[in-house]
């Protein structure tokens, strides 16, 4: 294959990915030679290292992540800031509903439900205190989701279970098609 394309694929995994990714997990999805991979990293390296671009390749061990450039902060801080300002979007109340009804449930449970990627949503409810994220017992390199503290209080109950509808709504079996009920 040649490398262009190997290059796009690359970079979209670490774009979706949100979170540093191994470079054997990196191999293990593409299926492409591990030479080929290094070849398309460096060449994302340095297209990304020119003035123009405001991302950058992080490297930690044996991990890579794509980030925004450290000059950006300032504008990226400030839409962080005003999405914890202003009320929730219509996407994190189906991601945080979804959590409450099914959690704790993984990110690629919920995009499976969605159908679409949900990093930037997880990050806001993380940062606005609403949901938890906790190491996955069913798979050491991921995290599952569910709902805090602070969310509780908001809505005002004592337990999930407490919520509308939650009998029902915890066990539906469209849901359970896509994704297999958790054992809480």
């Amino acid at each position: 294959m040649e490398l262009e394309k190997i290059m796009s694929a690359v970079e979209s995994i670490l774009f979706v990915s949100g979170e540093p990714i191994k470079l054997a997990r990196l191999l293990k999805v593409l299926d492409f030679e591990k030479a080929d991979v290094e070849k398309s990293l460096e060449s994302l390296r340095e297209k990304y290292a020119g003035p123009q671009s405001g991302l950058m390749l992080i490297y930690k061990g044996d991990e890579i992540q794509l980030a925004s450039r450290a000059e950006n902060a300032q504008f990226v801080e400030q839409l962080v800031k005003s999405e914890l300002q202003d009320s929730l979007s219509v996407a994190a109340l189906e991601v945080v509903s979804i959590i409450a009804y099914r959690g704790p449930i993984s990110k690629p449970e919920i995009e499976a439900i969605r159908g679409v990627n949900c990093n930037y949503t997880l990050r806001n409810l993380l940062l606005r205190g609403l949901i938890e994220r906790s190491d996955n017992p069913r798979d050491s390199r991921g995290y599952v989701y569910g709902i805090s503290f602070e969310c509780l209080k908001i809505l005002g109950v004592e337990d999930v279970k407490k919520l509308p509808n939650y009998a029902t709504l915890s066990t539906d079996e469209r849901v359970n098609l896509i994704v297999p009920q958790n054992t809480k």
